[in-house]
């Protein structure tokens, strides 16, 4: 199989479990915003969440991405070691899980007195569960990322999406509000890290021929490679949770409500984008270990533009029918998450070339750069916070995920460019086009946005902004159906 159907395959499973996850997401947040729970009690459900997720990086570190990338090198070059580092990994996993966990049980009412909100507890003494099946949900979808078996990602994905819908659902109306919905993420998870873990002992563990012995060096250097990404992914975490930590602590559990939902939508729009990027990494590290950087950029630069394509226009699409989509979807109690939606659109074009470069710099070697200006932004990114929360709400925290993050993506591509050579007139030209299609679409959308006072008018505008986007995506060269029938096909 070539490396682009090989792609194309991998792509079209991860989209396919993206997009379970992300339509049980949905139908999640619309369920228990519209129906379920109140803003107040929808806050408090997802504020505990994010400070789980700053808890958990503690627990998972960087050993699932270290192990991954060593498992897309070993199982060509000594594939006898896949074992050992499959038993190494998860031993040390364990490890510093129970350490974790155990801190977590003894301290959670203190932590929740600290944070300013003693009702969370019962969130954080479950959140050792928690914390426990999310670190193996999240680790086995990477591991099979780095055997490049994404197809097995994509059911460890799907299962957890669709599996907390069930439970989180059935959990709130059995009466248990919104810390019935936090045990149907636990369930879900559970489910998913139990399906994930089966398939890596049976699939992977007992597939390989043990070798005489673990190479001397390599469990050092597998803990040494999770360095840089512990703090990699120590900074995404906090650059990604802290703004809703913060925002709880300085604001009010409706206000984690409105930003947490702003940030829920996006994360939908970005589901494709991030299938596509968890699909093309392992992909460069395969490519650079050959000698055929040159096929690894044409490979990045294709992704970077089809990307942006579909994301610049989308994002503006959705700044400029913000307002009717939240009020009409979620109601008017949610209005005040508008102008965070319409700031967070920006976000969406970033994050897009965050999804294609970040995990490709780790597969290309350069985990320890990318870590340096991940750790610098989300610093600066948690001062920011500090600083606009207090003063001008959620609206701050917005702005500045939007600021620092600009200036990741701006390292991040100067890093992929150093390695790649990219073709910069040529990429510059798309952009450009891009942006003009982008500017067509805008006024086609503004002449009927007006009209978008109910839920099928609100379609209809988004179906005529779809359309004009396509004719002139189409009309431009930037997209050949033709290409687009056989990916799917």
């Amino acid at each position: 199989m070539s490396t682009l159907d090989h792609i194309v395959r991998g792509f079209k499973a991860t989209l396919v479990a993206r997009a379970i996850y992300m339509v049980s997401s949905a139908l999640l947040m619309v369920v228990l915003a519209r129906y379920l729970l109140e803003p107040d009690a929808y806050g408090a459900l997802f504020w505990a969440i994010g400070i789980l997720a700053v808890i958990q990086l503690f627990a998972d570190v960087g050993l699932g991405k270290s192990a991954a990338r060593y498992f897309a090198e070993y199982q060509e070059k000594d594939p006898g070691q896949i074992p050992y580092l499959i038993q190494s990994t998860v031993a040390y996993k364990l490890i510093v899980i129970t350490l974790v966990a155990f801190f977590l049980l003894v301290f959670h009412e203190q932590l929740a007195i600290t944070l300013g909100d003693p009702e969370i507890a019962p969130f954080l003494a479950a959140g050792v569960v928690y914390i426990f099946v999310n670190s193996f949900n999240g680790f086995t979808q990477v591991a099979f990322q780095g055997f490049n078996h994404l197809v097995y990602s994509a059911a460890v994905q799907a299962i957890g999406g669709a599996t907390r819908l069930l439970f989180a659902v059935v959990f709130v109306l059995a009466g248990f509000g919104a810390l019935g919905a936090f045990f149907g993420y636990v369930v879900g998870y559970a489910i998913a890290a139990v399906f994930g873990v089966t398939v890596l002992y049976f699939q992977f563990y007992r597939t390989y021929e043990r070798a005489p012995q673990f190479e001397p060096g390599l469990p050092r250097r597998l803990l040494e490679y999770s360095v840089p990404l512990t703090a990699t992914r120590s900074a995404n975490v906090v650059d990604k949770q802290i703004d809703i930590v913060l925002v709880g602590v300085f604001l009010t559990s409706p206000a984690v409500a409105f930003y947490t939902l702003a940030k829920q939508i996006t994360d939908f729009v970005l589901a494709p984008v991030e299938s596509l990027g968890f699909t093309i990494s392992p992909n460069f590290g395969e490519q650079k270990a050959a000698g055929q950087l040159e096929h690894a950029r044409t490979i990045y630069e294709t992704a970077l533009t089809n990307a942006l394509l579909l994301y610049v226009p989308a994002a503006v699409g959705l700044a400029l029918v913000a307002d009717p989509f939240i009020t009409l979807v979620f109601t008017e109690e949610y209005a005040a998450a508008v102008p965070v939606l319409q700031i967070l659109c920006l976000f969406i074009v970033l994050q897009a070339i965050t999804n294609l470069t970040s995990d490709s710099l780790d597969y290309l070697g350069r985990a320890r750069a990318r870590a340096i200006a991940k750790g610098g932004t989300a610093a600066a990114n948690f001062g920011l916070n500090i600083v606009l929360i207090p003063t001008i709400g959620v609206i701050g925290a917005a702005i500045a995920t939007i600021v620092t993050h600009t200036v990741y993506v701006a390292v991040n591509l100067y890093i992929v460019h150093s390695e790649l050579n990219l073709r910069l007139e040529r990429l510059g030209r798309s952009v450009a086009l891009i942006c003009g299609i982008s500017l067509v679409m805008a006024l086609a959308v503004v002449v009927v946005a007006p009209f978008a006072s109910s839920l099928p008018m609100l379609a209809v505008v988004i179906a005529l902004g779809a359309l004009t986007w396509a004719v002139l995506a189409v009309v431009s060269g930037l997209l050949d159906p033709r290409e687009v029938r056989a990916v799917l096909a």
